[in-house]
């Protein structure tokens, strides 16, 4: 049976939220993360063949950043913050205290099993809440060697750890909790967000959805390609942020669909099941359903290695242009107006990421001309790399943001304090408001 009532009780005690305490808990968490490091390796393999390469750039490295910020900036950041007074409250004194929201639950999904799971606790436990963490079933070589970090790490009273499919969720959601941080699908999201609504529990929802990438007139076709190629394939597809479908100007399209296949051979050899560096198909499932998207048998082979797939000529109404791909499937279609493109782009949901590539000067206007969690100009996925900006959906890609401090705000209670003092008083506030006429020029 799941309970979050020990991570209460514990909360309770006030031990977490003592600076001491925090710091002692990341470099408990950086030291376990360190110590199992060869292991989380072997497991990411096992799971998604991530290569030890891709899995320090895109898990173990992030993770160990967050971590490493959050020990260098934490005591600022817990520091009250002085806000400056005005004429109705002088001679008070005001500030933003940051106090812990409580007993959070973080929920992680199987495609970057360590980084998704241990990033957003970097911030819970920077802010000073108490943890029940769950992780995916998906991916069952991480979630043991996760189990083993965290156990590592933390008393069981201060973080909280759950494996298992739908029903542990479920239960877990069934729970009043003091914040929820959920990443994965948008349709999952809705069963999260109606479940914390039963306790009016505020939610940080980081999902996806189809994340358009534009290759314009003037884009350099053969760079446009590479990154293109490596953010769709980074992780075989699995990523929220992958650049889901691409609108090719028909002037570049047989170039651009060239250069494509140069460097998905550049980058993982003729014999694409052989790459060290290809990450294969999380599971059969998800599989038979990356078939379903395109109108030919797909290149699979037993261990879930599946080919990259160009379909040209793609159509809106395609089957592959009605979900998330999630997989190695570059859809392309052409335009010769790019308002035509912003305006499909804007009469679909709002997708995660938003790619352009061409002038900085046009990539700004069409940004500005449209909505996404973030964007890139001229690159995929690289908005993500640098920490310092923050990450997260809006609309049906998500809602809240996190990463550094916006992860310990996302944690975090910003409380608004007015300390008055007793020796005056502003007769004009209390009744019969004697001198209010006076007081409404300055005010």
């Amino acid at each position: 049976m799941v309970t979050n009532n020990i991570q209460r009780e514990f909360f309770l005690t006030g031990e977490t939220r003592a600076f001491s305490f925090r710091r002692n808990q990341l470099l408990n968490l950086r030291s376990s993360l360190l110590k199992h490091e060869k292991e989380i390796y072997r497991a990411l393999f096992a799971d998604l063949h991530k290569s030890e390469e891709e899995a320090f750039l895109t898990e173990i490295s992030i993770v160990l950043g967050e971590i490493d910020y959050a020990l260098r900036h934490l005591r600022s950041w817990m520091r009250d913050h002085r806000v400056r007074p005005n004429l109705s409250v002088l001679p008070s004194r005001s500030w933003i205290h940051y106090e812990p929201l409580g007993t959070a639950l973080i929920i992680a999904p199987w495609n970057y099993p360590v980084n998704l799971l241990l990033c957003p606790l970097v911030g819970a436990i920077a802010a000073g809440c108490t943890i029940v963490l769950k992780s995916s079933p998906y991916a069952p070589n991480v979630d043991k060697v996760l189990r083993s970090v965290v156990r590592d790490a933390f008393d069981e009273r201060y973080v909280g750890y759950y494996s298992g499919g739908r029903d542990v969720n479920t239960e877990l959601l069934a729970l009043c909790w003091d914040f929820i941080f959920y990443t994965g699908s948008p349709r999952v999201a809705h069963v999260v967000a109606e479940a914390a609504a039963k306790h009016l529990t505020p939610c940080v929802l980081e999902l996806g959805g189809k994340s358009p990438c534009i290759v314009d007139s003037m884009a350099d076709v053969r760079l446009a390609a590479r990154r293109i190629v490596w953010g769709k394939l980074i992780n075989a597809g699995q990523t929220c942020i992958a650049p889901d479908y691409m609108f090719v100007h028909r002037s570049l399209k047989t170039a651009f669909i060239a250069e494509l296949r140069h460097w998905i051979r550049e980058f993982y050899g003729e014999e694409i099941s052989s790459s060290p560096f290809y990450p294969h198909i999380i599971r059969d499932e998800a599989v038979e359903r990356l078939r379903k998207l395109v109108p030919f048998e797909l290149k699979v082979d037993s261990n879930r290695c599946v080919e990259p797939v160009i379909l040209e000529d793609v159509r809106p109404d395609d089957p592959v242009m009605q979900e998330e791909i999630f997989g190695p499937i570059f859809p392309i279609l052409e335009f010769d107006d790019i308002n035509e493109v912003v305006r499909f782009v804007n009469d679909h949901p709002k997708p995660l990421a938003f790619y352009y590539f061409g002038s900085v000067a046009k990539g700004k206007r069409i940004i500005s001309q449209t909505s996404s969690g973030g964007a890139c100009i001229n690159d995929t996925l690289m908005h993500i790399t640098n920490v310092n900006l923050p990450f997260g959906g809006v609309g049906n890609s998500g809602m809240g943001k996190y990463h550094r401090y916006e992860s310990f705000l996302a944690f975090s209670n910003r409380r608004a304090v007015v300390s008055s003092v007793t020796w005056f008083d502003l007769k004009v506030k209390f009744v019969p408001f004697r001198g209010l006429k006076y007081l409404k020029r300055f005010l």
